[in-house]
């Protein structure tokens, strides 16, 4: 992770609209995510999450590429890309997608938001989907046109992130329904605002189309923001972890298939559509799977911080799996996790050791998510 005295990629490395705002609200490090900077130290990554559970955190999320997607053949093209069936997918609707490739490796678990009939985002996880999307069109003789717009994502998420939008936008906003989003304009800030984002709670995501507004889009909102006790953040991996969601490249990547991960309902294999993957993901259920990914509660002391490798996972001295995000949660008081486990060390109870940077653990499998597992607090 960058400190702020540090930067020194060039160019190469994209600073978001928000990068300087960031920085003037505190941000002292950041990562890169799809060659762009993400902050990801505000301070106490605890407080952050208290923050985050109880009022409000203001996240610069821009990392989120678009793949702009329009043109006639624009709908039949992105039902190509991933085996959720979009036939019923309504202008104005958002949908949690798998893109997966002709083996049935997951590339990425993006937002797809439908914006017209023709016109649709892929808000990206952290792999190259443009550079995929573009190689499909080449030879799909489709009529489609493919590129990254000028959009750039920031989450306002937790529990009093509807009533800043309402000092923000008005009453109206008030009636956006969980994974529906919506054109508005804030001061003539072009922006379309859904009602999703990274966090298991409550909240929104904005999605900036004129990137040399970002400052004056973060002052905006943090200042409305203020009377709600509203502070700058980072997505937060103790809630994310706690709600079970997937972080590509940690608990997926293009060597896991859907099955494994229990996303079952994201495909149909039945839909008249074509899709990348479809022959071998039918293969993939008729053999059944070799790994599942379960939750575990970890032992030993509280965790200081999130893991930095995959931890082994052993069982009687035999290697059966790996952890792949691990944190501690200060309200659950537990060590937790997302593992990926052998089938037959699935079961919810099964006892197993995990071995940490500072040595071996007992852990049990337990059901993920750890908190909230109907997502009331994200719907409500």
């Amino acid at each position: 992770m960058m400190k702020s005295d540090g930067f020194g990629f060039g160019t190469q490395i994209r600073k978001s609209p928000y990068f300087d705002a960031t920085v003037r609200w505190g941000a002292k490090g950041f990562s890169v995510y799809n060659h762009m900077y993400i902050p990801r130290d505000f301070g106490d990554p605890e407080q952050n999450f208290w923050n985050l559970v109880n009022d409000a955190i203001l996240c610069d999320v821009a990392v989120e590429r678009q793949v702009e997607i329009t043109g006639p053949d624009a709908a039949k093209f992105v039902q190509m890309l991933t085996p959720r069936d979009l036939s019923k997918m309504a202008v104005g609707q958002c949908k949690y997608i798998l893109i997966t490739n002709a083996d049935g490796g997951i590339l990425n678990d993006p937002i797809l938001l439908r914006l017209a009939e023709n016109h649709f985002w892929i808000s990206l996880a952290d792999s190259d989907i443009l550079l995929w999307a573009q190689g499909v069109a080449v030879h799909s003789g489709m009529d489609v046109q493919i590129g990254e717009p000028d959009v750039s994502p920031l989450q306002l998420q937790g529990p009093k992130s509807g009533e800043i939008m309402r000092a923000l936008f008005g009453e109206s906003i008030m009636d956006l329904k969980y994974y529906w989003l919506r054109a508005v304009e804030l001061d003539g800030i072009p922006l379309i605002v859904s009602r999703t984002g990274w966090s298991s709670e409550l909240g929104y995501e904005l999605y900036l189309q004129d990137g040399s507004r970002g400052d004056e889009l973060w002052e905006k909102i943090m200042a409305a923001g203020k009377p709600f006790n509203l502070q700058p953040g980072h997505t937060s991996s103790i809630r994310r972890i706690e709600g079970g969601m997937l972080s590509y490249h940690a608990d997926a990547d293009i060597n896991t298939n859907p099955f494994e991960l229990g996303f079952d309902r994201l495909i149909n294999l039945d839909m008249e559509a074509d899709f990348i993957g479809k022959a071998a993901l039918r293969r993939i259920k008729e053999q059944g799977v070799s790994r599942k990914q379960v939750g575990l509660v970890i032992g030993g002391e509280p965790l200081k911080g999130p893991n930095t490798t995959f931890w082994a996972i052993n069982r009687n001295g035999e290697p059966v799996g790996k952890v792949t995000s691990a944190i501690y949660s200060p309200r659950l008081e537990q060590n937790i996790a997302l593992a990926m486990v052998s089938v037959d060390n699935a079961g919810i109870g099964t006892e197993l050791e995990v071995v940490t940077a500072s040595g071996p653990v007992r852990a049990t499998v337990v059901e993920v998510p750890f908190y909230d597992p109907k997502k009331s607090l994200a719907v409500a």
